[in-house]
């Protein structure tokens, strides 16, 4: 998958997830940049949830 792919897949998800997750923030999508490390981090720092829970919720809003 090129860069031009991946970043158009990652705008389409930030929309899900602003939508399921109000707590994070555009700035935090900014920084997460499509990375599931990074997207598990914040959703254990806004929400509390495990790496695990927050891996499986990134793997649902995949599209």
């Amino acid at each position: 998958m090129n860069s031009d792919i991946a970043e158009g897949k990652w705008k389409q998800m930030t929309g899900a997830i602003k939508e399921k997750w109000g707590k994070l923030t555009d700035d935090d999508l900014e920084q997460v940049e499509g990375s599931i490390d990074r997207f598990c981090g914040k959703m254990q720092e806004r929400y509390g949830m495990s790496r695990e829970e927050a891996e499986k919720e990134f793997n649902r809003i995949q599209p």
